[in-house]
């Protein structure tokens, strides 16, 4: 086989990349329309085409609730069971699968009945209790799970949630199901106000024996920069390189929130990716993915 026949089978082998996108927040309460039903329309006609030839498999997100405000002001969402209904909406109207974080064990079940892809928020990653309930009503409803490694965990402590997860898997009799849980990585406490990324943490995590995802917008947030102390802040300058260089360091997939309007959204504005870009800056990361995959290992 020739060198250029091998590089074309391995990029045959690749598994479609994970892309989890969306706006931070259901900002709507309405059923028929609103920014959730615009977003999702916008990203599957910008990535019609990569679903299709699946290259990527796109998770819709958005949140009911956003419950670590940095201020008791700052806007939520229109909670759990009008949040699903509207998500589920999203679903009926575009055919997308859907990710949403949940907040608390006792909403766990309530949404793997409508979610297909659950996530953990970085503040609740070492909380048993959210891990056993988030992986039960993953396994039951035939889900997946993504944690976010919280901003205070180094990458080979996320070893403890995995083992948490495995040990659910061993008690429900499920073991060996491929990659329906997944670690995202979404930067480190650096001091005060701001975060860092360390790459070399998506092959520690991959070395659990689970995905990795990068979580781009929120690993650029200067959390409690924003006017007055009452707001996060971002540098949304850094998701590009940082995006480009989480794909040379082997990550999985991609989280990113996106808005049509940053300046006007109503959670996490400053580091949100804007929606008419979203196409164009995915077939860049593939690229930069495909890449990688056909280089030789040199260090073994």
């Amino acid at each position: 086989m020739s060198k250029a026949q091998q590089q074309q089978s391995t990029l045959n082998a690749l598994p479609a990349m994970t892309l989890i996108a969306g706006p931070c927040v259901i900002e709507d309460e309405s059923l028929d329309q609103g920014l959730v039903f615009e977003v999702a329309t916008e990203l599957k006609h910008q990535l019609g085409e990569l679903i299709q030839s699946q290259q990527i498999q796109l998770y819709f997100k958005a949140s009911f609730d956003k419950a670590n405000r940095t201020s008791i002001e700052g806007f939520r969402g229109p909670g759990l069971a009008r949040g699903l209904k509207i998500m589920d909406k999203v679903r009926e109207r575009t055919g997308l699968p859907l990710c949403t974080d949940f907040h608390t064990p006792d909403q766990a079940g309530p949404v793997a009945e409508v979610i297909d892809y659950l996530q953990i928020p970085a503040f609740l990653c070492r909380q048993t209790d959210m891990i056993i309930a988030g992986c039960e009503a993953s396994l039951k409803h035939d889900r997946r799970l993504n944690v976010k490694k919280g901003q205070f965990l180094a990458p080979w402590d996320a070893k403890n949630i995995v083992d948490k997860m495995r040990e659910v898997e061993k008690r429900m009799g499920q073991q060996g199901k491929p990659d329906w849980f997944t670690l995202c990585e979404r930067g480190v406490a650096f001091g005060y106000n701001s975060l860092v990324v360390d790459m070399t943490s998506f092959q520690m995590m991959k070395s659990f024996g689970v995905p990795t995802i990068f979580d781009a917008t929120h690993s650029v947030q200067s959390p409690g920069a924003g006017t007055g102390g009452k707001s996060t802040g971002g540098k949304r300058e850094n998701i590009e390189v940082l995006s480009r260089a989480a794909m040379a360091a082997g990550a999985d997939g991609m989280f990113m929130e996106c808005h049509p309007r940053p300046a006007q959204a109503k959670s996490d504005g400053p580091n949100a990716f804007y929606l008419e870009h979203v196409g164009t800056f995915v077939k860049q990361l593939l690229a930069i993915r495909s890449l990688v995959a056909t280089q030789p290992k040199l260090i073994t």
